[in-house]
C-alpha cells in the first residue's frame, strides 16, 4: 500500500514546516487528491490515521478533497473531465487524452496551534 509512504511523506512536510514556523500541533490538515493521481483517498486516511499517534497531527482533523481528472483529446480538441487515465473521450469516444489536471496529491491547509493555544 504506496499510502502509507504516501502518509511518511506528508507528515515530513508537516514536521519540516513546524520546524521552519515554530508551531507544536497541528488542528486540521486539508489534503487534495486528484482523481488521476494514483492515490485511493480513504486508505491514505487510514495510513495517515495510523500515523497520527505521538505526532504533530496527533488528534488532527485529516480533509481529503478529491478534485476530478481532467484532460484534453487529441482527437477531437475538446477538454474534458474523466475519472480514470484509460477513459475514452466522453465528446468522441477517441483518443488519446493528455492529462491537464487532477493529477497531483497536494497539502491545501494546515491549521495549526503553537505552544500558548490549548
Amino acid at each position: 500500500m504506496h499510502e502509507m509512504s504516501l502518509a511518511g511523506g506528508i507528515l515530513r512536510l508537516v514536521e519540516e514546516a513546524a520546524a521552519r514556523e515554530a508551531f507544536q500541533r497541528v488542528s486540521c490538515l486539508r489534503l487534495e487528491a486528484g482523481a488521476l493521481a494514483g492515490v485511493e483517498p480513504q486508505a491514505l486516511r487510514f495510513a495517515l490515521e495510523a500515523l497520527q499517534p505521538g505526532t504533530l497531527l496527533d488528534g488532527a482533523r485529516i480533509e481529503i478533497d478529491e478534485a476530478p481528472g481532467t484532460a484534453w483529446c487529441r482527437r477531437c480538441g475538446a477538454p474534458v473531465t474523466i475519472e480514470s487515465r484509460a477513459d475514452p473521450c466522453p465528446q468522441c469516444g477517441g483518443g488519446p487524452l493528455v492529462p491537464t489536471g487532477g493529477t497531483e496529491l497536494l497539502v491545501r491547509e494546515l491549521i495549526v496551534l503553537d505552544e500558548a493555544q490549548p
